[in-house]
């Protein structure tokens, strides 16, 4: 029985101590008490031995830090550089790009929530309302999708020249030079509406104002480059693109196939210092109407010509579409919105060193230009796309299952469509949480690299499923292509924003856990910097003291993991006063396993973890999904924490801690270590699985919030373009739902009337004709519904085209 009782109290005191932080004199006090009651009680002996005597002799190894040095972190710090894998220069500036945000706390294993909830609320100036209610707005009023997607393949001239005037162009430069120099809070929100107007007016706005020459001129331009270049951009006077992408290489700008040489040539009359570029670059958006071409090439100088390096490396460089050799104009034809999209060639094209972005001095630093700038397209650009996608999804599925019936109920009555419109309204909630809170960090200063990547691939795959979701709404309406169709567009675009910025296969599988563990693990990208710097006296000891503290770290994860998971993560630190601590507790406790999972893997499979990409994928998936689910705390807490929007709040975080309990499941399942796997398992999931997807009930309350002109369906889909103009047939349908409510009080009084036999079996006019008649209905209230059922007829109505405008040119017959 003594023994029992010594292990018990073993297992207990070892876990409360690792999780509390105990210091180590504490540990080794307890530790040696402990040591002391199995010895002299009737305690087996070797369980005395081998547990809190062997835990006794540990810790008083390490409390002797000249010992453990010689006799633990020098062996280590040997193996360690055998098995540390090589990293190239192009990969350790993508490591140093950017900074680390809120997505460190979570590789910490015990996320500060306060320091999350006073990074502050995401707020529009009155300068960037003012832009978003009057020139956004009659751009978007100006804005025909249909005529630029069927019959123009292009913006028209009007919007063109009125995006130029009104400096849409210059969103990201600085007033000083003309621009108009919104937060990112300002952009993504103009973004969002722009793309429910347009998406090839978007893409149009979205490239100069994201990954170009505009941001790489502020960043690393000569001030002649930027003074030159700046205004013009600012004002449409140059339409700028940048090409990166390449037939052989993609979009790894490693890889590049594309040259320049260092050479001498005549220019301008003179003989000059300058480059000989070769490039093919393809996917451009913007380049066959581009004035001034962002290119990104490898550098060489074979003759010596700047220095003693040959191969200089990735290059950046701004050229004029007219520079001879240049070839431009030709286009490409994406899915679904025709965005103006094309390829960029040059042969042997020369041009001064002087043209590369930050002048000569700049050569071979490209790489570290575009890994800096790529968070915008990841951040903002196509989290704002996802935004729109999913809120005008939601205002289109939820106001049409009120207004199409079928058996004779509204589709919002039928528990099949409740499901789906409760998704759409919980994934577009993560959605909006994620792009807003995130745009905000970058706003306030943080390039935060790992969450543009982790935004870049969960947005656009949940607008995926939105979008699918949608659709199924819709039914046949949704299917039919023509002007009333408000959804095929995003529809048929969804697999170009899972493209672009990088495959989502490969920013999961490689970008998300392969970029966030180095970066964000407290302790891993110091010990790699010590294991790579030559030795040196203090080498051992600077490698010990962070070895050390990364022990403590991980052993503290493994314990918080355990106690939480034992205990309904009932000890975790939450908000004061929060009415979500319960999702809280939750998120905490699953950023203790999470980083004792990453740590083990980092640990075991070493440098074959970043080949094992699904493996690697599933640690992103867990990453991701504690990142968004703080995200869409933080947002609550900052909407004031509305008891309305609880269910929408309930419905995604149980989605997503149900999405990583099935990534978490999956990565054991498959880790190669079998008796780690199992042990592992234990500290995770000591209980079993608990995590449920969201419930039925939750669903349908949903459902039930998103189909009335409720405080939370307008939430939900503020910042959706819905102004009910001819070429907006979406604010025609939300125009045609704010009615419903006066119109079934009408339908019901019809319906009663029915039963008491006071009218007639009839439909359509002659019902409500009928109806008047009898008293059931007033003048008024007759007029009233006609309009209104003329109006839903309308909502439910496909376009038809004559079959000559399907005829094709030159076809037969």
């Amino acid at each position: 029985m003594s023994s029992l009782v010594v292990l018990v109290i073993y297992i207990a005191g070892a876990v409360l101590l690792a999780a509390t932080d105990a210091s180590l004199k504490a540990a080794l006090i307890a530790c040696g008490v402990l040591l002391l009651f199995a010895l002299f009680s009737d305690a087996s002996l070797w369980i005395a031995l081998l547990f809190p005597g062997l835990t006794f002799a540990a810790l008083l190894l390490v409390s002797r830090r000249d010992l453990r040095r010689s006799l633990v972190s020098a062996p280590l710090l040997k193996w360690y550089r055998k098995v540390l894998p090589p990293i190239s220069p192009t990969e350790q500036e993508g490591i140093d790009a950017g900074t680390v945000w809120w997505e460190a706390d979570l590789f910490s294993g015990r996320p500060d929530w306060d320091k999350l909830l006073s990074a502050g609320r995401p707020e529009l100036t009155k300068r960037e309302q003012d832009f978003i209610d009057g020139p956004l707005a009659e751009l978007c009023r100006m804005t025909d999708n249909w005529r630029i997607n069927h019959e123009l393949a292009d913006l028209p001239a009007e919007v063109r020249d009125f995006i130029h005037a009104k400096g849409f162009l210059g969103m990201i430069i600085p007033q000083s030079y003309g621009g108009l120099e919104f937060s990112e809070i300002a952009q993504t929100e103009v973004i969002t509406r722009l793309f429910a107007a347009s998406g090839v007016v978007a893409n149009y706005i979205v490239v100069p104002n994201s990954l170009g020459p505009a941001e790489l001129l502020l960043k690393y331009g000569t001030d002649d480059q930027r003074n030159y270049y700046l205004p013009r951009l600012a004002r449409g006077v140059e339409i700028p693109c940048f090409a990166l992408t390449s037939p052989v290489a993609g979009s790894d700008a490693t890889s590049l196939t594309d040259a320049g040489f260092v050479c001498k040539g005549e220019w301008q009359g003179r003989e000059i210092l300058g480059m000989r570029l070769t490039f093919d670059k393809r996917y451009i958006t913007l380049a066959p109407v581009a004035t001034l071409i962002g290119l990104a090439f490898k550098l060489h100088d074979p003759d010596h010509l700047l220095g003693d390096t040959e191969d200089l490396g990735i290059t950046c460089a701004l050229l004029p579409a007219t520079t001879p050799g240049i070839e431009t104009g030709r286009r490409h034809y994406p899915i679904g919105d025709p965005f103006i999209n094309g390829p960029v060639r040059g042969r042997d094209v020369f041009v001064p060193l002087d043209y590369i972005i930050g002048g000569g001095a700049m050569a071979g630093k490209g790489w570290r230009m575009l890994v800096d700038c790529l968070s915008a397209g990841r951040s903002i650009s196509l989290p704002s796309i996802s935004n729109c996608i999913a809120k005008r999804a939601l205002a289109g599925s939820s106001a049409y299952a009120r207004l199409r019936r079928q058996f004779g109920n509204p589709l919002a009555n039928f528990e099949g469509i409740q499901q789906p419109l409760a998704r759409i309204a919980g994934l577009g909630y993560i959605i909006n949480a994620a792009r807003l809170h995130t745009a905000q960090a970058i706003a306030g200063g943080s390039k935060p690299s790992v969450p543009s990547s982790i935004l870049k691939y969960h947005c656009t795959e949940l607008a995926r499923q939105i979008g699918l979701d949608a659709m199924d709404i819709h039914g046949g309406k949704a299917i039919m292509k023509g002007p009333r169709n408000y959804l095929a567009s995003a529809y048929e675009s969804t697999p170009v924003a899972i493209t672009v910025e990088g495959a989502n296969i490969m920013t999961r599988s490689l970008m998300i856990f392969g970029q966030g563990a180095i970066r964000c693990h407290p302790y891993v990208l110091r010990e790699m910097e010590i294991a790579r710097e030559t030795e040196t006296a203090g080498t051992v000891g600077r490698f010990d003291d962070v070895l050390f503290e990364h022990i403590h770290f991980a052993i503290r994860n493994a314990a918080l993991a355990l106690l939480h998971g034992l205990t309904g993560s009932c000890f975790a630190q939450v908000p004061m006063g929060s009415p979500i601590g319960n999702h809280y507790r939750q998120f905490s406790r699953l950023s203790a396993a999470f980083a004792l999972a990453a740590d083990v893997a980092m640990l075991i499979l070493q440098g074959s973890l970043k080949r094992r990409e699904l493996l690697s994928g599933r640690l992103g998936d867990l990453l991701s999904m504690l990142y968004l689910g703080s995200m869409v705390m933080k947002h609550y807490d900052d909407e004031g924490c509305p008891a309305e929007d609880l269910p929408v709040l309930e419905w995604s975080c149980a989605y997503l801690l149900h999405r990583y309990q099935q990534a978490m499941h999956e990565f054991l399942l498959n880790f190669p270590v079998r008796p780690i796997a199992w042990a592992l398992r234990l500290l995770v999931f000591p209980l079993g699985q608990r995590f449920e997807p969201p419930s039925d009930a939750l669903a349908l309350r949903i459902a039930e919030l998103v189909t009335r002109d409720t405080p939370t369906r307008r939430r939900l889909i503020d910042g959706a373009y819905l102004n009910p103009v001819r070429t907006n047939p979406l604010g025609v349908v939300e125009e045609t739902f704010h009615l419903a409510g006066a119109a079934e009080v009408l339908e019901g009084r019809l319906k009663e009337a029915r039963k008491q036999g006071r009218l007639a079996k009839l439909t359509g006019a002659e019902q409500i004709e009928a109806a008047s008649a009898a008293g059931v209905l007033s003048q008024a209230e007759a007029e009233q519904l006609t309009a209104f059922r003329t109006r839903v007829s309308e909502v439910i109505a496909v376009d038809e085209f004559p079959s000559a405008s399907f005829a094709r040119a030159g076809a037969d017959g």
